[in-house]
């Protein structure tokens, strides 16, 4: 099955703002944005799922009023830090996190091996289903483990692929990991 993934577009936050599972709105130039990913997508989609977060449903629905949600697909939960500056956060806790975010989890959040199950757990799903084409609308931190899952690379090595707002890529996901393959980063 070809799959099409694309990180929402651009949130209505402050820069330095830690967020994740906060339910944030897009901002007001979305639709713009949305028209440079759209031309990347085709027409042909049989199926949309998205995480259940405003800022992937609302560009779910400029695709088609009908998709599925997944909470699987949401973002990291940063716990007491969500809406927090970055700058804010206790510098002793965020080293002590940064140090080992595969299993450190930011204080009432999750860890990156918590969201890496998450992804890896929604990729073996998928790959059984019967769709030709899907396309998934997501957070950066689940796009960089669906690469880290497809790739076969070290989860510590997740952080060093960017993934911009509105970013769109590509791949063909086989019934087992051998048969998977990149398509393109868009």
């Amino acid at each position: 099955m070809e799959v099409y993934v694309i990180r929402h577009t651009p949130v209505d936050a402050p820069k330095g703002i830690c967020y994740g599972q906060t339910d944030l709105s897009l901002l007001d130039t979305y639709r713009e944005d949305l028209a440079v990913v759209k031309q990347q997508i085709p027409a042909d989609i049989n199926c949309i799922i998205t995480s259940p977060l405003q800022r992937c449903t609302l560009l779910a629905k400029e695709f088609s009023p009908s998709s599925a949600t997944d909470k699987r697909l949401m973002e990291m939960n940063f716990g007491d830090w969500e809406m927090e500056f970055w700058n804010n956060i206790n510098a002793e806790q965020l080293k002590i996190w940064m140090s080992d975010i595969e299993n450190i989890c930011a204080p009432n959040g999750e860890n990156l091996t918590q969201v890496y199950s998450r992804a890896a757990s929604f990729l073996e799903d998928l790959r059984n289903k019967n769709y030709s084409k899907v396309l998934i609308i997501t957070h950066a931190g689940i796009i960089r483990c669906f690469w880290t899952y497809l790739l076969q690379i070290p989860l510590q090595n997740t952080f060093k692929i960017p993934i911009g707002y509105g970013e769109v890529f590509s791949f063909f996901l086989g019934k087992n990991l051998k048969d998977d393959f990149i398509v393109s980063k868009k």
